[in-house]
């Protein structure tokens, strides 16, 4: 009598399967887009400065204020297809509360360009208080900018001129908020200037490097 044994078979049933690798929904941005954001942004910032060089930005009513608001309505729509760019691109990052803020940025903008058109065509309700309360997120919303910029400088995602620039660009509101109490006399210039400075090269950065943001064609 001999006796042989043999090793049981595997068990299969019980190995957990491997998970296939999570790839992203996400959708990126194309080069296109961001190209188209880049003229959008140089193109309303300059009608911007030139608004503000000749009119400032309180105009007298009438036709001053007329030629003035498109302007800065022109500025503002260039400021919606930025973040729009930035939330594509994941410019302040890709986690929940960096996005969040871009969101709430643009919610921001879209209430300030409200605002403006309210000045264009509801000019007669300017007393109310909706009317008042409309026009403070003008402020706001370019505070957010600045806030954007820091955070872009950050994240570290644009690259050479792409993550430097914003933080110029998007200081607007802190460099001319502070002159127009302490240099009223040039404050004026001041905001064409910084405009052209930041917000105008900017977006010829954005235009002419598309691939500083890691857009793709």
């Amino acid at each position: 009598m001999s006796l042989s044994s043999s090793p049981a078979p595997a068990r299969t049933d019980t190995v957990a399967a491997t998970p296939a690798p999570r790839t992203s929904t996400r959708p990126v941005a194309s080069t296109r887009l961001v190209r188209a954001a880049g003229t959008a942004v140089a193109t309303g910032s300059a009608a911007w400065a030139a608004g503000i060089l000749a009119f400032d930005v309180d105009p007298a009513p009438g036709w001053q204020g007329t030629l003035f608001r498109p302007s800065s309505l022109l500025f503002q729509l260039g400021l919606a297809a930025l973040v729009t760019v930035q939330l594509r691109t994941g410019a302040t990052g890709t986690g929940r509360l960096a996005r969040g803020f871009l969101h709430a940025e643009h919610l921001l903008l879209g209430l300030a360009i409200t605002s403006t058109l309210t000045w264009m065509f509801l000019r007669e309700h300017e007393d109310q208080a909706w009317f008042i309360a409309l026009d403070a997120f003008w402020p706001l919303s370019m505070l957010g900018m600045a806030a954007i910029g820091v955070r872009i400088a950050i994240a570290g995602r644009w690259q050479g001129r792409a993550r430097s620039w914003p933080l110029v660009a998007e200081s607007w509101a802190p460099v001319t908020v502070p002159t127009a109490f302490l240099l009223p006399a040039i404050t004026q210039y001041v905001r064409a200037a910084h405009l052209l400075i930041g917000y105008v090269v900017l977006g010829v950065i954005l235009a002419t490097r598309p691939h500083l943001t890691g857009a793709r064609d």
